[in-house]
């Protein structure tokens, strides 16, 4: 990473980021790029609000999901069967266009002697969620994540999402929603754990 980077921004005197003047001249020449005046009043600060927004929009490179999975609770009066969030919402953006991506997840694991909070499930999700991302791989990361780190029976992920690249250039097509799926253990293995948990998400 370089010192850009958002693990290393500089905040200023308003606690915003520091936004650098190449960032800004980079902005601004998009700006100009697309058929607008940088100077104009509407968007003199512009340049500033997209690169501190994008700050936040990539605040996953800052983190390693994996730490939401760390603590983990064994006194669960002998619960083994799913642990199921459903319709998770979350943002990202497509690494090709850097579009939104917006969405759903369900997130599921079948415990072996483990379970963690479930909030910390939506966390692993906006943890690879708020990187530049094609919802392929944010199904498959979140999916590994909670594989390796709980070590459960089994794992689902499913992923409904639009995507800006789609519904706002390209062939237009807006409520087009894109499913993918990434099952691991007991869900891929076993036919009637497989058919259990996608009935219980809706699929």
């Amino acid at each position: 990473m370089t010192s850009d980077s958002t693990a290393t921004k500089t905040l200023g005197p308003d606690g915003k980021p520091v936004v650098p003047d190449h960032v800004a001249d980079a902005i601004r020449t998009l700006i100009e790029w697309a058929g607008d005046d940088p100077t104009r009043e509407g968007l003199i600060d512009t340049p500033k609000r997209v690169a501190r927004a994008w700050v936040e929009y990539c605040q996953g490179y800052a983190e390693d999901p994996s730490v939401h999975l760390s603590r983990t609770f064994e006194e669960v009066g002998g619960y083994d069967e799913l642990v199921l969030l459903k319709d998770i919402p979350f943002q990202s953006h497509c690494e090709h266009h850097m579009a939104p991506i917006t969405g759903k997840a369900s997130i599921a694991y079948m415990p072996k002697n483990r379970v963690v909070g479930i909030s910390k499930l939506a966390r692993v999700l906006n943890g690879y969620a708020r990187r530049l991302q094609v919802q392929e791989r944010l199904t498959a990361e979140v999916a590994q994540c909670i594989w390796d780190n709980l070590q459960p029976h089994g794992v689902a992920v499913v992923i409904e999402a639009q995507h800006g690249c789609m519904t706002g250039r390209g062939v237009r097509t807006p409520g087009v929603g894109m499913v993918t799926s990434r099952l691991l253990g007991c869900f891929l293995d076993d036919h009637r754990s497989r058919k259990e948990v996608m009935s219980l998400m809706g699929y």
